[in-house]
C-alpha cells in the first residue's frame, strides 16, 4: 500500500524537508500542540483535585499524557510508545493481565486486520485499478483531487460502514498519488476525515450513532432517532469540513512522503509489451489507456507490423498486437505488467513451468563470473539455465536497442526477471549474480477474478449494513471467500497486514480501558460539568467538549457510553429536553480528528500517509473546534431544549 520509491531520507523514517515558511509553521504548530496538551493536563489535574480519584486513576492519566507527549516530541515509533505505556499499566497493577491484553482480541482491532485480507483480494485482482479509474479519475491538480476523493467517500460513508470504505480506498489513493505526483500525506487524512464526516450524517452511518440511539430508547421515554434525523446537523458539518480541507489544504495538510519524481530511482529499464488479441486497450488512445500517467515511464515507440512509430502522441489509437517499447523506472514497469490487456513481448514467459499467477518479479545484477557475460540472452538460453525470463535490462540508464533476446550481457547489468518462487532462494548465493532481490507487490494480477472480488466486497458491506452480521463476521467471511475463490493467496493477504497499526490499536484500547475502569474518565467529566452552571447552552457545549476529548483517547463507543448517563442526569436537573444532548454525544464521539488513535480510520491512514502524531493535531484541532461550534449552534434549533 505504500509508495516504494522514496528517497533515502524518506526510507529512513524522516520526513520530507519543508520550505522555511513550512518549517516555521510546523515548529509553531508543534509548540502550540505541546502547550495545549500540557495545559489540558494541568486543567484536568486542577479539576480532578477535588474528586476522590484513586492512585490508579492518577497513574492512568499520567501514562496517557506521557504517551501523547512522547508521540508529539520524539521520533520513537508509535507502537513502541503505546506498548511501553501498556507495560507500565500492567506491571503497576492498574490493569490486570486479561484486561491489559484484551485489546489484542478486541473485535475492532481484529476487524481492521481481517480487512487487510479483503483489500489484498481487491488488489490482486486489479479491482482497485477499476476504482481508481472510474471513481477517482485523473484530475488536474491537488484541489480537484481532493474534491474527487472527498465527495464519493462522504456519500458512501453515510450509508455504509466507513472502515471497509477506507480500507478499499487506501491502496487506490496510494497508486493515484503516484500517478498524479502528489504526496500521499496530502490525501490520506482527507480520506479518513471524509469517512468520519459521512458517518455522522445518518443514523446508520457509524456504530456510535446506533449505540447512542439504543441507549436513548432504553434509558428514556424518547422515541429515538429516524434514519435522516441527523441530516440537519451532520450535513452542515460535513460541508464545512470539506470546505476547510479544500480552502486551507496548503496550511493544514502536511508534506510527509515525497511525491515521486523521475530522479527517485536511477535504475532505468527498456521493456517491450504487446497488446493482446481482444485486449480492452485496443481501440483506445494512449491517454485513454492510462499509459501516459505512469510516473517516470515513457512510451518511446510502437512497432505495428512493418511500421515503426517513433513519435507517439497521446491521441495515437492502440491496436491488437501492437508492440510497445517503454523506458522507465522499475516500479512503473511493475504497474505496466499489471495492466489488463498487456503482456510481455517475449514469448519465453509462457514457457515457464509454474502458472503466471504464482510468479513474481525480481532484480538480479550480473556478476563478472556469470557464464552468460559476452553472449546474448537468447544464445545463453537464460530461461532454460535459470528458470526465469528476462523482461528488461538496465545499463547505467542507457537505451538498449533491439530485442531483449539480442542484448549481449555485461557485468553490472541489472536484469528485471519474471521467475518462479524458488528462484530467489536458489540464486541468492549464486556467484552468477552480485545481488538478487524481490520487487514488492509485483505479483501478476488475476484480472479474471475482479468481478468475484467486487461481489465479495458488496456482500460484506450488505451483510454489515443491514445488520445480518456484525462487521467482524462479515469481514471474516469476505476474507475466507477471497482466499477460497483464488482472488489472493493466504501469503499475499498475510503480507498485506500492517502489524504496526494493529499494535498501536491494541495498546491504545488498553489505555482507554484504564481511564474507564479507574474512574478517571467519569471523574474528569463530572469535575468539568461542576463548573458550567445551569445554562443549558453552556452545559451542551461542555457535554460535547467532554465527549470529544474522551473519544480522542478512548474508543468512540466507550466515550459515548461514559458521557451518556452524565448528560442525561444533567438535562433532567436542568429540566430541558435531552435530545440535543444525545445528538451532541453522537457528533462529538464520531468527530475524532485530533489523534490517530481516536478513530480506527485515522489509524489506518497513519502509516500509508507517512504521518507524525502531531499532524493529526495540526489538522484535527481546527476541525474539532469547528464541529463543536456548529453542533452547539444547530442541535438546539433542530431539537429545541
Amino acid at each position: 500500500m505504500e509508495n516504494k520509491l522514496f528517497s533515502r531520507q524518506a526510507q529512513s523514517g524522516t520526513s520530507l524537508a519543508l520550505s522555511p515558511a513550512g518549517n516555521r509553521f510546523s515548529r509553531v504548530g508543534v509548540g502550540l500542540t505541546v502547550v495545549g496538551v500540557v495545559t489540558l493536563g494541568i486543567a484536568g489535574v486542577i479539576a480532578l483535585s477535588t474528586s476522590a480519584l484513586s492512585w490508579q486513576g492518577w497513574l492512568a492519566i499520567a501514562v496517557t499524557l506521557g504517551a501523547f507527549l512522547l508521540n508529539a516530541l520524539t521520533s520513537l515509533a508509535a507502537e513502541a510508545i503505546f506498548l511501553g505505556a501498556l507495560a507500565v499499566l500492567m506491571l503497576s497493577g492498574v490493569l490486570d493481565t486479561p484486561t491489559a491484553l484484551a485489546g489484542f482480541s478486541n473485535p475492532g482491532m481484529i476487524t481492521v486486520a481481517v480487512l487487510y485480507l479483503v483489500v489484498a483480494g481487491l488488489q490482486q485482482t486489479g479491482g482497485l485499478d477499476i476504482v481508481s479509474r472510474t471513481v477517482l479519475g485523473l484530475p488536474q491538480g491537488q484541489t480537484q483531487a481532493l474534491i474527487r476523493l472527498i465527495m464519493p467517500v462522504v456519500g458512501l460513508s453515510a450509508f455504509l460502514n466507513n472502515t471497509p470504505i477506507v480500507a478499499m480506498f487506501i491502496p487506490a489513493v496510494g497508486d493515484w498519488c503516484r500517478k498524479l505526483r502528489i504526496s500521499p500525506s496530502k490525501l490520506m487524512i482527507p480520506l479518513s476525515y471524509a469517512a468520519i464526516m459521512g458517518g455522522m450524517c445518518t443514523l446508520i452511518g457509524t456504530s456510535t450513532n446506533l449505540v447512542v440511539n439504543g441507549l436513548l430508547i432504553a434509558e428514556t421515554d424518547l422515541p429515538g432517532l429516524r434514519m435522516f434525523d441527523l441530516v440537519p446537523v451532520g450535513v452542515p458539518c460535513a460541508i464545512a469540513g470539506t470546505l476547510m480541507l479544500i480552502l486551507a489544504q496548503r496550511w493544514l495538510l502536511p508534506q510527509r512522503k515525497p511525491a515521486i519524481t523521475e530522479t527517485d530511482d536511477p535504475r532505468e529499464y527498456t521493456v517491450e509489451m504487446v497488446v493482446e488479441d481482444g485486449s480492452p486497450l485496443a481501440g483506445k488512445t494512449v491517454e485513454q489507456a492510462g499509459l501516459r500517467h505512469l510516473p517516470g515511464l515513457f512510451l518511446t515507440e510502437i512497432q505495428r507490423g512493418e511500421q515503426l512509430l517513433t513519435v507517439v502522441t497521446p491521441q495515437e489509437v492502440l491496436r491488437d498486437r501492437d508492440q510497445l517499447v517503454f523506458v522507465g523506472m522499475v516500479d512503473s514497469i511493475v504497474d505496466l505488467n499489471q495492466i489488463r490487456g498487456l503482456k510481455p513481448a517475449t514469448d519465453q514467459v509462457f514457457k515457464l513451468d509454474s502458472p503466471r499467477t504464482k510468479r513474481s518479479l525480481l532484480e538480479a545484477v550480473v556478476s563478472n563470473t556469470c557464464p552468460l557475460v559476452g553472449v546474448t540472452i537468447r544464445q545463453g538460453q537464460f530461461r532454460s539455465r535459470y528458470g526465469a525470463v528476462v523482461l528488461a535490462v538496465g545499463r547505467n540508464g542507457e537505451r538498449l536497442p533491439g530485442k531483449i533476446g539480442d542484448i549481449r550481457l555485461r557485468p553490472g547489468d541489472t536484469l528485471l526477471l519474471e521467475a518462479n518462487p524458488s528462484f530467489l532462494e536458489e540464486r541468492r548465493a549464486s556467484r552468477d549474480f552480485y545481488l538478487v532481490s524481490p520487487i514488492p507487490n509485483s505479483d501478476p494480477l488475476r484480472h479474471d477474478k475482479a468481478a468475484i472480488a467486487f461481489g465479495i466486497l458488496i456482500l460484506m458491506v450488505a451483510l454489515a449494513t443491514f445488520g445480518w452480521m456484525d462487521m467482524l463476521h462479515a469481514a471474516s467471511l469476505a476474507a475466507v471467500l477471497m482466499i477460497a475463490t483464488g482472488c489472493c493467496s493466504f501469503q499475499q493477504g498475510f503480507r498485506a497486514i500492517d502489524w504496526s497499526v494493529l499494535l498501536v490499536v491494541a495498546a491504545a484500547l488498553a489505555l482507554g480501558k484504564a481511564l474507564e475502569v479507574t474512574g478517571a474518565a467519569a471523574a474528569f467529566s463530572m469535575a468539568v460539568l461542576g463548573v458550567v452552571g445551569d445554562n443549558p447552552w453552556v452545559s451542551l457545549a461542555a457535554i460535547y467538549a467532554i465527549t470529544s476529548l474522551l473519544t480522542e483517547v478512548i474508543t468512540n463507543n466507550a466515550a459515548a457510553a461514559v458521557v451518556f448517563p452524565i448528560a442525561l442526569s444533567l438535562s433532567q436537573s436542568l429540566g430541558v429536553n435531552f435530545m440535543p444532548f444525545a445528538v451532541a454525544i453522537m457528533i462529538g464521539a464520531s468527530a475524532s480528528f485530533s489523534t490517530p488513535i481516536g478513530y480506527q480510520t485515522n489509524l489506518m491512514v497513519y502509516g500509508p500517509g507517512g504521518y507524525k502524531f502531531t499532524d493529526f493535531m495540526r489538522v484535527g484541532i481546527p476541525f474539532n473546534l469547528m464541529f463543536w461550534g456548529l453542533t452547539v449552534l444547530i442541535a438546539p434549533r433542530v431539537f429545541p431544549f
